[in-house]
C-alpha cells in the first residue's frame, strides 16, 4: 500500500480560446497588435483560465474572435460558452480578462460593454468549438 498522497486536483477552469487563423490575428485585422492581444490575456489569465490560440473558428466576420468557455462549476450554474467578435480593442480585452478573474460565464456577470461584442455563431460552428 503506498503512502504517497493522490495529487491535488486542480480548480475547474474557464475555457478562453483566442481565434488566430484565416482572418482574426493576422494583417486583415490592421491596427491590432495580435501578438500583445494573446500575451495578456495568457499573462493575466494563466492561473485561474486556460487560454488557448486556434486556428481559424470560421466566424471571420466577427475578426478577432474569443469564446469563454465556462468552468464545469459554472457550467452546472447555468453559465454557456460566449461568442465574443470584434475583440480589436485592448480596453475590451481587459474587460474580458476582468470577467474570467471574476469566474466567468456562470459565476459571475460580464461588463455591460462586453454585450456589444457578443454573438451567435451557427450551430455548426458552435458544435465544433464547443464540443
Amino acid at each position: 500500500m503506498s503512502r504517497r498522497k493522490a495529487p491535488a486536483q486542480a480548480a475547474p477552469r474557464c475555457t478562453v480560446t483566442v481565434c488566430r487563423g484565416c482572418c482574426c490575428g493576422t494583417d486583415k485585422i490592421p491596427g491590432v497588435d495580435h501578438a500583445a492581444q494573446l500575451a495578456a490575456l495568457r499573462a493575466e489569465l494563466g492561473t485561474v483560465a486556460q487560454v488557448r490560440a486556434v486556428n481559424c473558428l470560421d466566424a471571420c466576420e466577427h475578426a478577432n474572435v474569443i469564446v469563454v468557455q465556462p468552468s464545469s462549476e459554472g457550467r452546472a450554474a447555468g453559465g454557456r460558452p460566449v461568442w465574443l467578435g470584434l475583440v480589436n480593442d485592448p480596453d475590451a480585452t481587459q474587460d474580458i480578462a476582468a470577467w474570467v478573474r471574476a469566474g466567468g460565464p456562470g459565476h459571475a456577470d460580464p461588463p455591460g460593454v462586453l454585450d456589444l461584442y457578443e454573438f451567435t455563431p451557427s450551430r455548426r460552428v458552435r458544435r465544433a468549438v464547443e464540443g
